[in-house]
C-alpha cells in the first residue's frame, strides 16, 4: 500500500519524515530495497513544507537545545568541515603557519563557508580560530578570536546551529612545555568566547594527551559543556600514549565528549575512535564520543598523519574521497555509537551534506542543500544518454573503484619520516 503524501503546507519536517516511516526506530531496513529508488528520493518527491527547504526557524533566545542535552537524547550532530584548506584553495590563507587572519581580512569569505556547512547540515558553527593564539598571531590574536565568534554566531542564528569556540594545540608545548605558559595561552582565548558566549567549547588537533588535558582543565573553568579531539592514529599519541588511554585521560580531565580530528582519513579515524572506546570501557567510564576526520583517503600515513606525506598540502586532490565514500563513514561512526560527526581538512560542503543525508532515517529530516541533491544519484534518471542513466542507482555508486587519471602515479606514497 503506498504512503499518503502529506497535504501541502501541512506538518513539520519531522512529520513528513514521520509520513513516510523513515523515523521508525530509526533503522535502515526501513528503507526501499535497491532498485526501488531511496527514501530520500521518496521524500524529496512529496510536496515539503517551506520550512523543509529552509533552515529550522529558531523563536528566540534560550529556545536551542545545548550540545550535551542533544547527545544525551540521542540526538545526532552533524559538525562542520575543513576551513584551512578549503580557504586556502579560495585564496584566503597562506599555507605554512596556517593562521586564521581571514576572519578580519576577509569576513564575508569566511561567512560563506560557515553558511554553506549550515545548509549542508550542519549543526555547529566552530569559530575560526585554529592557531589564534597570541603565540601565533601577536597583536592580531583578540580581533581575530572575537569577529571569528560574531561570525559564526551570525550564520549559527540562521538555523538550529551551536556555536563552539576551539582551540588547538601550541607551539611552546614541544619547546618548554611549560604548563603555566600553555594554559595562559588558552586562557586568553576562553577570555573572549566567554565574553562572546560561545555554546561550548572545543579543544582539538592535539599530539599530545599532556597539552590536551591542560587545554580541558583551562576550558572546564567556564563553567560551558568541554569536547576534546586528538590528532592521533591508532599507534597513540607523540608519547606513545595509547588512544585507549588518551580518552581516560580527557575524560578524567573533564571533557563530556571525546575523539579523533584530522591527520587520517575516515576508515582509520574510525579505527581509533573504537580503541578510544574500549580504553573508557575498560576503565568503566563514559563519555560523548565524536570524529571529523580527514576528507582525504591517507591509509599509507605513518603515526604523523597526512602532514608526512609528500602530497601534504598541495597535492592532496587525487586522495579526495567522494560523497559516497562519506556517507558509509557517517553510518561506520554511527555503528560505532559516535553521535558528533563532522569532518576535518578537505571536508567539503558536500561531505557534510552526506552525513546528514545518510543519517537522515535517524535525524527525521533532510538539510536544506539536499533540495539539489538526487539521492545515489537519481537526478541522472533524466540523462539524455541510457548508460549514464543506468548510472541512477545506489547499487552502482556503491560498488565503484574511481579512477584517478593517472596512468603513471602509484596509488599510495611513503611517509618522508
Amino acid at each position: 500500500m503506498a504512503r499518503p503524501r502529506p497535504a501541502e503546507g501541512a506538518g513539520t519536517c519531522s512529520e513528513v519524515a514521520d509520513s513516510l516511516g523513515l523515523r521508525a526506530g530509526g533503522r535502515r531496513g526501513i528503507l526501499p530495497q535497491r532498485g526501488e529508488g531511496s527514501w530520500t528520493r521518496a521524500l524529496l518527491a512529496t510536496r515539503r513544507p517551506q520550512s523543509c527547504a529552509t533552515m529550522a526557524p529558531v523563536s528566540g533566545p534560550g529556545t536551542k537545545k545545548g550540545i550535551l542535552e542533544r547527545l544525551d537524547s540521542g540526538q545526532v550532530v552533524v559538525g562542520d568541515g575543513s576551513f584551512l584548506i578549503t580557504l586556502e584553495k579560495r585564496g584566503y590563507v597562506k599555507a605554512g603557519l596556517w593562521t586564521p587572519e581571514a576572519v578580519v581580512e576577509h569576513p564575508n569569505a569566511v561567512r560563506q563557508l560557515h553558511m554553506e556547512f549550515l545548509r549542508a547540515g550542519s549543526n555547529v558553527m566552530q569559530t575560526f580560530t585554529f592557531s589564534a593564539s597570541e603565540e601565533n598571531m601577536e597583536s592580531q590574536w583578540e580581533d581575530v578570536n572575537a569577529i571569528a565568534c560574531e561570525l559564526a554566531r551570525d550564520v549559527a542564528g540562521k538555523g538550529d546551529a551551536l556555536v563552539a569556540g576551539g582551540i588547538s594545540q601550541t607551539s611552546i608545548y614541544k619547546r618548554h612545555k611549560d604548563e603555566a605558559r600553555v594554559k595562559k595561552l588558552f586562557q586568553l582565548q576562553l577570555e573572549v568566547f566567554t565574553r562572546k558566549n560561545v555554546d561550548f567549547l572545543i579543544a582539538e588537533y592535539f599530539e599530545h594527551a599532556e597539552e590536551a588535558v591542560w587545554a580541558v582543565e583551562v576550558l572546564k573553568e567556564s563553567g560551558k559543556p568541554v569536547a576534546a579531539t586528538m590528532c592521533i592514529g591508532p599507534e597513540g599519541d607523540k608519547h606513545d600514549v595509547t588512544p585507549g588511554e588518551c580518552a581516560v585521560k580527557l575524560v578524567k580531565a573533564g571533557a563530556s565528549i571525546i575523539g579523533v580530528n584530522c591527520r587520517f582519513g575516515p576508515d582509520t579515524s574510525l579505527k581509533t575512535i573504537k580503541l578510544m572506546t574500549e580504553g573508557l570501557q575498560a576503565a568503566g567510564l563514559k563519555a560523548h564520543l565524536m570524529v571529523q576526520s580527514l576528507g582525504f583517503h591517507m591509509p599509507d600515513c605513518g603515526k604523523g598523519g597526512f602532514v608526512d606525506l609528500p602530497e601534504y598540502p598541495f597535492g592532496l586532490e587525487p586522495r579526495v574521497a567522494t560523497r559516497w565514500d562519506i556517507q558509509k563513514y557517517a553510518r561506520d561512526a554511527y555503528n560505532l555509537g559516535v553521535r558528533y560527526i563532522g569532518g576535518c581538512c578537505g571536508f567539503e560542503p558536500y561531505h557534510i551534506r552526506a552525513i546528514a543525508e545518510e543519517l537522515a532515517p535517524e535525524r527525521g529530516f533532510l538539510p536544506p542543500a539536499s533540495d539539489k541533491h538526487g539521492s545515489w544519484g537519481s537526478g541522472l534518471n533524466m540523462h539524455t544518454k541510457p548508460w549514464v542513466r543506468a548510472r541512477a542507482t545506489r547499487e552502482y555508486w556503491e560498488n565503484l573503484l574511481p579512477a584517478s587519471g593517472r596512468p603513471f602515479c602509484p596509488s599510495l606514497s611513503k611517509p618522508d619520516i
